[in-house]
């Protein structure tokens, strides 16, 4: 099991750490967001797209590891599904945000990107705790993907042994208690009846054993044995809570959502132009994808025979804007990995005392300055960093000194 490759920074983390949770989202489904609240929100949210990154990567070295690893690959499987989606939408959010060069139709569109469904085939949990069946379009929204990653890797990291640590027990009765206020917030969204009279008596167990176990804590007894089993079961009922909520919208009209999912592919077609547009100015050659046009799908029927096909063909329009954005987002990075290269070359060159060696200089100077056009021809950037490697490894050579061949000229340049 791996997660899929990104850009986010990579790390170990030390076992028994307290897992992130995702910040609060701002405002609310047609409501646009302030530039105050986008601000505080975007960054938070990347912090924990790259922090829960790593948290899976721990989580499936630690399945891996352990002799009771097999029962936990369904949870982890759904959990870097939805690190994915969660992760494909953040970026989406970026290139809206535009490093806060928003006007009212861009913060329309943040507020839709957050609070819209998001394109993922999400293979939800079951009755039981395992994988149940793929539902197509799960209606999650971004924030409930979040708090349903948050619920699972705390159900993770207790079933595989990482947060059985005593300094911890006071911060994992702090994280109960706010989850049992969202569980008895989910609870309280349930349509009246039977499910929302269990959901009731679930978190009113589930609230005497939060203070029998806060109770025996505040005694100096030792709760270890008491935490996990407390833990794992709130996560478990948060998860069906929000999955069963999702089910339920879905269920409850196609015509809404035909609707909703086709104001968010109109929004993601409008950060994805401007991802296109950022990846043909910055390299060269680009990839050659269009964009999904949304408005060629026409206006949304509404019988039901008709709503089912036009479904299908958001869905060909969601999945086709996905393979878009995987080819720009990829040539972009592509673009600053070799910046980055490049940059850490010439930091190891002037270490090593040779950056200022006539050679080096000239050849520095071309590869920087390839890199800096706008488009950057991406296949000579990418020669001439090699280039650079290959005149940094001459002059670093711990062998006697030999010549080094020079760098290619510029026209500028006259011949001896």
């Amino acid at each position: 099991m791996s997660l899929p490759a990104a850009a986010a920074p990579r790390g170990e983390p030390v076992p028994g750490d307290a897992a992130t949770l995702a910040p609060a989202a701002p405002g609310r489904l047609g409501v646009a967001v302030t530039v105050e609240e986008a601000a505080r929100y975007l960054p938070a949210l990347e912090r924990w797209v790259a922090a829960r990154r790593t948290e899976l990567d721990a989580l499936d070295r630690a399945a891996l590891a352990s002799p009771h690893g097999a029962g936990a690959t369904d949870d982890l499987l759904l959990s870097m599904a939805l690190w994915k989606s969660v992760a494909d939408r953040t970026a989406l959010l970026g290139a809206t945000w535009a490093g806060g060069r928003v006007g009212p139709v861009e913060r329309e569109r943040l507020s839709t990107l957050v609070w819209g469904r998001l394109d993922t085939r999400v293979t939800a949990p079951g009755p039981s705790g395992g994988l149940g069946e793929t539902a197509a379009g799960l209606a999650v929204s971004l924030p409930e993907a979040c708090r349903l990653s948050d619920a699972l890797v705390a159900s993770l990291r207790v079933r595989l042994g990482l947060d059985l640590s005593a300094a911890e027990v006071t911060a994992r009765l702090r994280a109960l208690r706010a989850q049992l206020e969202r569980i008895r917030e989910q609870v309280g969204t349930e349509p009246p009846g039977t499910h929302q009279q269990q959901g009731s008596a679930t978190a009113a167990r589930l609230a005497r054993r939060l203070a029998e176990v806060g109770d025996k804590a505040g005694r100096g007894g030792d709760v270890d044995g008491l935490l996990g089993p407390l833990e794992i079961e709130a996560s478990t009922v948060e998860r069906d809570l929000i999955v069963g909520a999702a089910r339920r919208r879905e269920a409850a009209s196609r015509l809404e959502r035909a609707r909703a999912l086709r104001s968010q592919l109109e929004a993601r077609e409008a950060a994805l132009e401007q991802l296109v547009r950022d990846c043909v100015d910055a390299v060269d050659p680009a990839p050659r994808y269009a964009v999904p046009d949304v408005s060629a799908l026409g206006p949304v029927p509404n019988t039901p025979a008709l709503l089912e096909t036009y479904l299908g063909r958001l869905e060909q329009v969601s999945r086709a804007m996905a393979v878009v954005q995987g080819a720009y987002g990829q040539a972009l990075r592509d673009h600053e990995e070799l910046v980055a290269r490049l940059d850490a070359l010439r930091a190891k060159a002037a270490a090593l005392g040779v950056a200022d060696q006539p050679d080096l200089r000239r050849a520095h100077a071309l590869a920087a300055e390839t890199l800096a056009r706008r488009p950057c021809p991406s296949a000579i950037a990418a020669q001439l960093v090699a280039l650079y490697v290959s005149y940094l490894a001459a002059a670093t050579d711990p062998r006697e000194p030999r010549a080094v061949p020079s760098a290619p000229r510029t026209p500028e340049e006259p011949h001896p």
